[in-house]
């Protein structure tokens, strides 16, 4: 089976201090540490998992600059067999619907049987698998968190949904689907396997390559535009209690009682 894992390079929350530009309209970006977005991690598992199980190549793909590079290397050391860096001055500044145009400009190069994604960018939205799914004109499903191969056409998925309940479908391939945190726990990887891939060549089509028009994408493309952030206004504070274990307990039932938590 050949699989597909979008995957995107973000900044570390937990390695920096996230602050507004003196615009307000992004993050301020200098200095940050940058790393795989943490949710593409098990979308890269979940199809090297498939692989074992079935056999196949699993290809990671990423649409930025030089830097971005990195989180590929990290996953071909993670076990992915080819890492693409899909890469043109004409991308920079692109909205979700043009990730999803580069994206598509990609697959329809190459045979993909199932293409993943995680199940949000942190630092974006859930938005680029269903657009692509959409472009490309296959199945999609959101929020999966297990996948079973049926028949080499098929695919059983369990889906997360409201209430902590699980939606059982079939879908056929090829389809797309962003997998949810926790469908299984990412491999460890060190600097050894990192070195292991750091000579291996990566694939680095531009906008000719893809047949992408230059002007449906990017900054000029962009159908959203961000405008601000802003910092939430801060809520009122934690209640401390004090007292024995017995009396809080009574105390934190009569709180959310009085807040309409207990019926």
């Amino acid at each position: 089976m050949e699989i597909l894992v979008c995957a995107r390079r973000v900044p570390d929350t937990s390695e920096n201090e996230i602050s507004l530009n003196s615009t307000g309209n992004d993050i301020e970006r200098d200095e940050l540490i940058y790393s795989v977005n943490e949710p593409d991690n098990y979308a890269v598992e979940e199809a090297l998992q498939i692989v074992a199980r079935v056999g196949g190549k699993v290809t990671v793909v990423t649409v930025g600059g030089e830097d971005d590079e990195e989180i590929l290397r990290r996953e071909m050391a993670m076990g992915a067999t080819h890492g693409v860096l899909i890469s043109d001055p004409a991308f920079a500044g692109s909205d979700g619907r043009g990730i999803a145009a580069i994206l598509k400009g990609f697959v329809a190069k190459g045979n993909y049987d199932l293409i993943l994604t995680g199940v949000q960018a942190e630092d974006g939205a859930a938005q680029v698998g269903g657009m692509l799914a959409a472009m490309l004109d296959y199945p999609f499903a959101s929020l999966v968190n297990s996948i079973e191969i049926l028949d080499g056409k098929k695919l059983k998925i369990s889906r997360e949904i409201e209430g902590g309940n699980r939606e059982i479908s079939e879908i056929d391939l090829p389809c797309v689907l962003s997998i949810q945190t926790g469908i299984n726990e990412p491999r460890y990887v060190g600097m050894r396997g990192i070195r292991a891939v750091a000579s291996v060549p990566i694939a680095t089509p531009d906008a000719a390559e893809l047949a992408v028009d230059p002007g449906s994408v990017g900054e000029v493309g962009a159908k959203v535009t961000r405008v601000d952030y802003f910092v939430p206004a801060l809520g009122k504070g934690a209640e401390m209690l004090s007292g024995s274990r017995e009396e809080n307990i009574d105390k934190v039932l009569e709180l959310m009682a009085a807040k309409g938590g207990l019926k």
